[in-house]
């Protein structure tokens, strides 16, 4: 005959049971790119309208993993005058449009300032 299992097991297996689901929610959450592994929040960084766009490029960012890296890289890329960034997490890119041209080192300085890595191709 198996031992019979006490109300304390029956307890202890029920906390576990609990704290497991929380976790695997959270990292499937995680995974998603919706949970707040950095810091996380409400707040939502919305893009800056420019009056013309001049120019667009495209800049891979290495590091970004949830929306509040989405908020922290277009917050670097809008802070700086005349330039407009939109984030794609699931495709690591943040794709910026500019009223005038300004040098790549400047718009990299700035995402990684707040945190995060511009691969760099050779040429």
């Amino acid at each position: 005959m198996p031992p019979s299992i006490s109300a304390t097991n029956l307890i202890v297996i029920a906390i576990l049971a609990v704290i497991l689901f929380f976790a695997v929610r959270s990292s499937i959450r995680h995974l998603h790119g919706a949970g707040g592994c950095c810091g996380g929040g409400t707040y939502k960084a919305h893009p800056k309208k420019l009056e013309h766009v001049a120019q667009t490029k495209t800049f891979p960012v290495d590091g970004m993993t949830c929306q509040h890296c989405v908020n922290r890289v277009m917050d670097a890329v809008n802070s700086i005058d005349g330039v407009s960034g939109v984030v794609h997490l699931k495709k690591g890119i943040v794709t910026v449009s500019m009223e005038h041209p300004v040098e790549d080192a400047i718009i990299c300085q700035a995402i990684e300032k707040a945190g995060y890595t511009v691969p760099r191709t050779k040429n």
